[in-house]
């Protein structure tokens, strides 16, 4: 899968981060000798904003980075980082949203492997119109209705963006089997959710597995969460509760999550008893 300006941008910020902080300089000198707000120096670190190229030469310079191939090499990053604005980074979506799901929609559709860990509810970017639109007038009491709209409509266009004929992930979802019972939406909502995630199976689009109730001490409560792999062996966490979201990119955050994943993968019913257990929920709310 190609480059996304997404990924290009965390390669061009983590250098930066890495260079400044084995030059043993906090933000605030960075700011200071650039002459630039501090608040520029930590969005370009956070990854919310890009850096230009004319910037990024001499803040390179700054922090110590000389070797000319490094230098070109991020210089085209941040050239590649500035490519076209999504439809996600348009004011209507953008300033409805938070920075970390902005940042990862634009993550998701750059990762080869993507694993998706739910303990209460299908994840977001499976989900069917009314499935989404049920779960998000939950927040209608914390989001204005523009906001809920915003997200649902979001929702949508990621479903259908990861329905797109062109995208080759390697999906892997693990759903508590409380999922299965919780009518999100009421009866008709929840099947046409299951016989959704039904045809992302038989369609081998994603591979799904069940943690049974009996093995409810290896689901971390309430937690949810999805790691997304790229090409170039990056590797970025994201995790949201209620209404609170964030971007993590820590190694040993990351590998406690990996494991926490590959653990209940192994202890959860394989894809086609799975499968089985969809379809007969299924069945049931007819």
């Amino acid at each position: 899968m190609a480059d996304s300006p997404y990924v290009a941008r965390r390669r061009v910020r983590l250098a930066i981060r890495r260079a400044r902080e084995t030059k043993g300089a906090t933000q605030s000198e960075v700011a200071e000798a650039m002459e630039w707000s501090l608040s520029k120096v930590m969005r370009i670190e956070s990854g919310e904003v890009t850096i230009s190229q004319n910037d990024l030469r001499p803040l390179l310079a700054y922090l110590g980075v000389k070797e000319r191939a490094k230098v070109e090499s991020l210089v085209a990053s941040a050239k590649l980082s500035k490519q076209r604005v999504q439809w996600w980074e348009t004011p209507q979506y953008r300033e409805l949203l938070t920075p970390s799901i902005v940042q990862l929609m634009g993550f998701e559709v750059a990762a080869q492997v993507t694993r998706y860990f739910c303990s209460m509810v299908v994840p977001g970017r499976l989900q069917t119109p009314a499935y989404a639109r049920a779960i998000m007038e939950t927040f209608a009491g914390e989001l204005t209705e523009e906001a809920v709209e915003a997200r649902v409509r979001m929702r949508e266009l990621r479903r259908e963006q990861f329905l797109s004929p062109t995208e080759h992930q390697d999906i892997f979802v693990v759903l508590d089997e409380s999922v299965l019972h919780r009518q999100v939406g009421g009866a008709d909502v929840l099947r046409e959710q299951l016989e959704h995630l039904l045809d992302l199976i038989g369609a081998q689009r994603i591979a799904l597995r069940i943690v049974p109730f009996k093995v409810q001490s290896l689901i971390p409560m309430f937690a949810t969460y999805e790691i997304h792999n790229f090409a170039d062996g990056g590797e970025i966490l994201y995790r949201e509760s209620d209404t609170l979201d964030e971007i993590v990119e820590d190694p040993e955050k990351l590998r406690r999550h990996r494991e926490i994943f590959e653990r209940v993968w192994i202890g959860a019913y394989d894809e086609t008893s799975s499968a089985g257990l969809l379809k007969d929920h299924a069945d049931a709310l007819r």
